[in-house]
């Protein structure tokens, strides 16, 4: 099941492609307000690597001598990237490059192991190298997101002209995503572009547990055979705390804290939640812009999937952004009450699980801000 509803209620406020967060009640500003209108021009300038990892680099990844899968991966990788950047040649050695497949890398690995940085960082040694618009890096949905607004030839056309593509979280929702992935990165390795994915699922393993796979198989097999499959090893997610603290803020400190924090934001959690629904998971970050920490109260655990879903987008696009967030209420504390047990045991646990892990760091530096603002 995929989050791709359009947008319902009001026309969007905006018609430059951002949009910022009108005042609230108290002079707090509020996300329930904001309707962004994103054009497909800044879906494809927003395929940048994200500001949480503007500073990832090969030589800040920390690699663990316990799992030496992660050297190997952080070596591969400083190789593909000399690899894409080298100068292409020209007439018939130009003519025989063709005839080979582009370099495609994918980085399977649980959560916390540093997938993500690996493949950013690649993404600035490529840029840093080659120059400016030769890297396109964005999650999964952002590229089926991208589809969905500029078309496919189109999107193939403009994305044909990157020397490489990154894919982060490389997810398969339903039938309809695994055919268009699988089209999509064909077309672009037919033309030469080199690709790197990260996910938590092996290549030829994708769609296990959520839709009918056999009936795909031939797409997901076709789509694993263009990968050279790099496992980082590392700490296992359930490893780590969720938050920091299992108590709950009060909503009185929440309030408080965004009163205090310039660009905060501050909303009743089923207020937001009713609004994301209403916005196209698309718009999720522009709808961010200026925010520099989210403030809700009155958490409580999600029910259903799909709003659920539509939740875990937003945790994404706060992530990239380094919002922190205070959390207030049932759930505000103890992070796994978040999501039902039949969700974290489901099909999407994965990115449930993904959600919790980057909520939780969100949560933590919004406590730091909310004692510091004491």
């Amino acid at each position: 099941m995929t989050i791709t509803q359009r947008a319902t209620g009001p026309a969007d406020s905006s018609s430059t492609g951002t949009s910022s967060a009108s005042d609230g009640a108290g002079g707090v500003r509020s996300l329930t307000h904001v309707r962004p209108l994103v054009s497909p021009e800044r879906l494809l300038a927003d395929l940048v690597p994200p500001r949480h990892f503007a500073e990832a680099r090969f030589a800040t990844y920390r690699a663990d001598p316990a799992h030496p899968s992660q050297a190997a991966a952080l070596d591969r990788l400083s190789e593909l990237a000399r690899q894409v950047v080298a100068p292409r040649a020209g007439g018939l050695r130009a003519l025989l490059a063709r005839r080979q497949a582009p370099p495609a890398v994918y980085l399977d690995g649980g959560f916390g192991v540093g997938k993500t940085h690996l493949l950013t960082s690649l993404a600035h040694a490529v840029t840093e190298q080659a120059g400016p618009g030769v890297v396109s890096v964005g999650t999964f949905v952002e590229y089926t997101n991208l589809v969905g607004a500029l078309g496919f030839l189109p999107t193939v056309e403009a994305l044909a002209t990157r020397r490489l593509v990154c894919i982060d979280e490389f997810e398969l929702d339903d039938p309809g995503d695994t055919v268009l992935m699988s089209r999509l990165l064909r077309e672009l390795a037919d033309r030469g572009v080199a690709l790197a994915a990260t996910s938590n699922t092996l290549p030829d393993a994708l769609g296990e547990g959520r839709f009918a796979a056999e009936d795909f198989l031939r797409e997901i097999q076709a789509l694993a055979a263009r990968f050279e499959v790099l496992r980082v090893d590392g700490e296992d997610y359930r490893h780590r705390a969720v938050v920091t603290e299992p108590e709950p803020l009060a909503a009185a400190t929440v309030r408080e804290a965004a009163h205090e924090h310039p660009g905060a934001v501050l909303d009743a959690f089923d207020d937001l939640l009713g609004h994301l629904g209403t916005v196209h998971p698309s718009r999720y970050g522009a709808m961010l812009d200026g925010v520099e920490l989210l403030a809700l109260t009155d958490v409580h655990p999600v029910h259903q999937q799909e709003v659920a879903l539509r939740l875990v987008v937003l945790v994404d696009r706060l992530y990239d952004r380094d919002v922190p967030v205070l959390l207030g209420g049932a759930a505000g504390g103890e992070g796994q009450d978040l999501f039902t047990p039949e969700m974290l045991a489901g099909g999407y646990r994965k990115k449930y699980y993904r959600a919790l892990s980057r909520l939780g760091a969100l949560a933590e530096e919004g406590r730091r801000l909310a004692a510091a603002d004491v």
